[in-house]
């Protein structure tokens, strides 16, 4: 993953973008009707159970509109919520607190789906050693808060993007020439270059895990696609020399049962490309 320095920058561009995108000129229906002068009092009200996200990254966007605003936090990121709990409470410049409502309803309602969503895989496989981890398809110009927001509902980042890790995935390896030729290749690039990133190799069978396992150097492979006695007997051939990680329309309904081959991780896209967004409002009182 990157550093917490490149995550905290990534962070200020999704808000700079945002509000250059929703407010531009200016947000003239709050100018239009409310003095400027104006104060008020909102609060965040949850309206669906799950795993509530986003608050940390909220008190960030109140203070890019306006760091007058003050936020009274009632819940943090991760605690569990249902109908009618209220998250915090925002107040001071009522035209401030309504330039940053949507994007703050925008950014919380995705990051509570996502957390939501990783608390459920995360606790299906609770009682093994496997873990599970985000991919990257994620919304563009976001993926950071949505990487986030798994690590809120208690999942692990994979890489961020395509330059903290190396992945040779099946394209990879046949434009290469095949996965000996992949591997070699790389290693000799990043040697090359000076560049200190782990390798993940992709293996479609039993066979290509055999050669993979063949070639030093190799990170984790990624067993993709495989059936359950494949992936048992993948775990058995890899016999620990890397790590493994089993991937490839992984469900709530058969994690646990990829957990029980032995996988250190499962990775699964639908953690930030297959939610529905968490209901949530921002409220005068």
């Amino acid at each position: 993953m990157i550093s917490k320095k490149q995550f905290e920058e990534e962070l200020k561009i999704i808000i700079s973008n945002a509000i250059r995108e929703d407010v531009g000129a200016g947000d003239y229906s709050s100018l239009a009707c409310i003095p400027v002068e104006a104060t008020g009092k909102a609060k965040l009200l949850v309206k669906e159970e799950g795993i509530i996200a986003g608050v940390d990254f909220a008190k960030q966007i109140f203070n890019y509109v306006d760091e007058n605003l003050k936020v009274d936090t009632q819940l943090n990121d991760g605690d569990k919520v249902r109908y009618g709990d209220v998250v915090f409470y925002v107040s001071g410049s009522a035209q401030s607190i309504l330039k940053a409502e949507r994007l703050v309803l925008n950014a919380m309602q995705r990051m509570s789906a996502i957390a939501t969503k990783t608390h459920q895989f995360s606790t299906l496989l609770k009682g093994t050693k496997t873990k599970i981890l985000d991919t990257r398809k994620t919304t563009p110009g976001i993926r950071a808060i949505e990487k986030w927001a798994v690590k809120i509902g208690g999942g692990e980042n994979h890489r961020f993007a395509l330059y903290d890790m190396i992945m040779l995935k099946d394209n990879h390896i046949d434009f290469a020439g095949g996965i000996s030729k992949a591997i070699q290749k790389t290693q000799h690039y990043l040697k090359e270059n000076h560049l200190d990133l782990k390798i993940i190799v992709e293996a479609r069978n039993l066979n290509e895990i055999e050669e993979i396992i063949a070639n030093n150097g190799v990170y984790r492979i990624l067993i993709d696609n495989f059936n359950f006695e494949d992936t048992r007997k993948a775990v058995d051939l890899i016999n620990g020399k890397c790590q493994t990680e089993s991937s490839g329309g992984i469900t709530l309904e058969t994690a646990r049962k990829y957990a029980e081959c032995g996988v250190d991780y499962i990775s699964s896209g639908a953690l930030t490309h297959s939610v529905s967004n968490m209901d949530l409002s921002l409220k005068a009182v």
